[in-house]
């Protein structure tokens, strides 16, 4: 009877030590809350943004480089793109968000991950419990399918189903069948996010970049309503463009910040400190 009673204790107090192990591995770092975004990485190019033709430390191929050096910033002044939204890989470019999560109300896990960036009222959802991306016919959308997996306290995020948009806000196009993988580190009240865009179509290697908030829970975000309206008269259908080869603008970085005019075109190369040594070379 001792035996028994004993074994049945055993078992109970094992139970529930397994329980609270498996609780204690499955918490996450939080990362709920209010965030104010830090713009004083890239400053420049997330401000006013970059010269025509500024291309240098980017991947891009030569289709890349054709179809942005004849893109011009009146793409924007037409009243059917005044309205859309950054895609998921540009939405923190600018803007400040709000992050908060979803439980299943039975099992009481995460199953997803909810974001509403300030800017353009972008919305969007990283899906946490298992479920597989679509297939590649589905339909695509301008934040994207997000999943997303813990890698100890950092938040691993791929999206796919991107909707074709801009790398850089210059031009540089990152087309519909780029992958988007992010990674979500916090430090306190600072939280970094990691991006890589793995584009088949307009680069060579990888574009990683990184972007900065800071936890602010007093914030209040702002609505953001966008009526179209009619900036630039122009004949009905136009659109804003330059035909390649004839842009006159492909030099303004080197005329304004010095720039080399070697480094302009972009392309892997330019990513890497050898590269400065050909800047060095008469």
């Amino acid at each position: 009877m001792r035996t028994t009673t004993w074994s049945r204790l055993t078992a109970t107090v094992l139970g529930i030590l397994l329980l609270l192990t498996g609780r204690l591995a499955s918490a996450q770092m939080d990362l709920s809350g209010q965030w104010a975004n830090r713009l004083h990485e890239d400053q420049p190019w997330r401000g006013p943004g970059q010269e025509i033709g500024e291309f240098q430390g980017l991947p891009i191929n030569a289709e890349a480089r054709m179809k942005a050096e004849s893109w011009t910033a009146s793409i924007y002044t037409i009243p059917e793109r005044q309205c859309i939204p950054f895609a998921a890989d540009m939405g923190y470019t600018i803007g400040n968000m709000r992050i908060w999560e979803e439980k299943d109300a039975a099992s009481q896990e995460v199953i997803a991950w909810h974001q509403h960036n300030e800017w353009q009222a972008q919305e969007r959802t990283i899906w946490m419990d298992g479920r597989p991306h679509p297939p590649e016919w589905a339909p695509h959308t301008w934040q994207g399918f997000s999943t997303g997996e813990w890698d100890g306290n950092t938040l691993i995020v791929t999206t796919t189903h991107l909707k074709m948009a801009y790398l850089e806000r210059n031009g540089i196009p990152r087309s519909d069948q780029a992958t988007l993988v992010e990674r979500y580190m916090r430090h306190g009240t600072y939280l970094t996010i990691m991006q890589a865009v793995y584009d088949p179509v307009y680069t060579t290697e990888p574009f990683v970049r990184t972007r900065g908030f800071v936890w602010a829970p007093n914030q209040e975000l702002n609505a953001y309503p966008c009526r179209p309206t009619v900036e630039i008269a122009r004949p009905k259908h136009e659109v804003p463009h330059v035909l390649p080869g004839v842009n006159p603008h492909l030099d303004a970085a080197a005329v304004r910040f010095k720039v080399p005019t070697i480094a302009l075109p972009g392309g892997a190369e330019t990513m890497y400190p050898e590269f400065q040594l050909k800047l060095t070379k008469p």
